[in-house]
């Protein structure tokens, strides 16, 4: 929760647990555990607080739907060269379409 309101500037609620990915990268020597969640905003808190590191990443908060965010993500993948980084690029990547095929099923189960 600490990590949506940072990174968002909202306070959230969880929906639903989507479980874990694991990123092993043995070039670096390093695994990382991710658990994954679907989450929704309930109340806006403040304002988004990147780190100086996540800033010079040029990352930033923007609300799209989950189609497009998935859209966003094959070109960087595609032409990433850094080790470390096409995996995080691929990790968000499977969390998000996790993400949408759960949130698909609630939408035919409820719709």
């Amino acid at each position: 929760m600490r990590e949506i309101r940072e990174e968002t500037g909202y306070d959230a609620v969880v929906i639903h647990a989507l479980g874990y990915i694991d990123e092993h990268k043995f070039k670096n020597q390093f695994m990382q555990r991710s658990y994954c969640y679907i989450a929704k905003a309930v109340s806006q808190q403040g304002n988004v607080e990147l780190s100086e590191e996540e800033i010079q990443l040029g990352m930033r908060m923007r609300w799209m739907s989950i189609e497009e965010a998935i859209a966003k993500f094959q070109f960087p993948i595609d032409n990433c060269k850094d080790y470390s980084t096409r995996f995080m690029l691929l990790r968000d990547l499977t969390i998000l379409e996790h993400a949408s095929r759960w949130l698909s099923r609630g939408e035919s189960m409820h719709g």
